[in-house]
């Protein structure tokens, strides 16, 4: 015989206190998933809370599928060609993605005169350069700010193997160039510019100007208008020669590039030969884009990581640029020098 409930709570609920009818006899039922009716104030508190983990759920599987990729920082960078053909800016790029990977970097690699003409239209905010005299400038304009300088190599001259010009051995650029100068007047060589306003060309021209000397309009003096790699590239073709960055060199040199060029003057401690570079904010540059390209000069200016510091070390046994973290005071000077000539 089925049990038949004598009495007890609602319907559907067994509770202690519910009596059954068992063979003319009475059984008082155990408690079994009992439950008793909720306050209208426990059940809105009970959807809330289900409400609340249900949003902290979806939150949570959305950043696990889609982590910091809802909201990209393009931060675009005008820098120097030597900067980026060199490699060290994808290093530096790579290291700087690990720390903010919400941030992408879009270099512009032009010469230094073209970088800071960028900046000044608003279609930069982080200048990475190494010409002070036009920095100088630009900061009276007030088209950059925020300058910190970051690291330095060498001005080098490479050219043929068989060195007609007879400038191996030399202790200063000068006398350097002067015997370029001289080759080339006697038809025995070719001298290759960058004849693009850059670091590099402001340099060289530079150096032309402390001899006296101005070779723009002679057959011998081949100005290509293009970036570092390029003239490298026309210099090994023609035999020439012509002024480079120390790491722009070398890497194309071990790329097999440069089969017919040789490094032959470098000398550390020619002061006219160091390279300094500099980053700057564009003054026109605002919002997220200038917050992330503050973060980024910082990074820059203090190497965290060491990416500057062992940048080529492995490949190349040496450097391509050494980070300015100790005397700083010493380069600031340098830098002041070239600026205000």
């Amino acid at each position: 015989m089925s049990p038949r409930r004598l009495a007890g709570s609602h319907y559907g609920e067994w509770t202690r206190g519910d009596r059954w009818e068992v063979d003319g006899g009475e059984l008082e039922s155990m408690k079994m998933n009992s439950y008793e009716p909720l306050s209208t104030e426990k059940r809105l508190l009970h959807r809330l809370v289900l409400v609340a983990s249900v949003v902290i759920l979806l939150v949570v599987a959305y950043y696990l599928l889609f982590p910091l990729n809802q909201y990209v920082v393009r931060l675009k960078v005008a820098t120097t060609t030597s900067l980026y053909a060199t490699g060290l800016l994808e290093a530096i790029a790579e290291a700087f993605r690990k720390e903010y990977p919400n941030v992408r970097l879009e270099f512009i690699a032009v010469g230094s005169g073209a970088a800071l003409r960028i900046a000044e239209r608003g279609d930069a905010c982080v200048v990475l350069i190494h010409e002070p005299y036009l920095e100088h400038q630009y900061l009276m304009k007030g088209v950059i700010g925020g300058g910190r300088v970051f690291g330095y190599n060498y001005f080098v001259v490479v050219g043929p193997k068989n060195d007609p010009a007879y400038i191996s051995g030399v202790d200063n650029v000068l006398e350097v160039f002067r015997r370029v100068y001289v080759a080339g007047e006697s038809g025995r060589t070719y001298f290759v510019s960058r004849g693009d306003n850059s670091g590099t060309h402001l340099r060289e021209l530079m150096i032309w100007s402390l001899l006296g000397l101005n070779p723009g309009n002679t057959s011998w003096y081949r100005s290509c208008g293009c970036g570092m790699g390029d003239a490298l590239l026309i210099a090994n073709e023609l035999g020439a020669y012509t002024l480079s960055d120390l790491g722009t060199y070398l890497k194309f040199k071990k790329g097999g590039k440069l089969q017919n060029l040789e490094l032959l003057y470098v000398n550390t401690d020619d002061n006219l030969t160091i390279n300094i570079y500099s980053a700057y904010i564009a003054s026109r540059c605002s919002g997220d884009e200038r917050r992330y390209g503050e973060l980024l000069i910082n990074f820059i200016s203090k190497d965290e990581g060491g990416v500057i510091r062992d940048y080529g070390v492995k490949e190349f046994g040496q450097p391509l640029f050494y980070p300015v973290l100790e005397n700083k005071s010493k380069f600031l000077s340098i830098w002041e020098w070239f600026a205000y000539r």
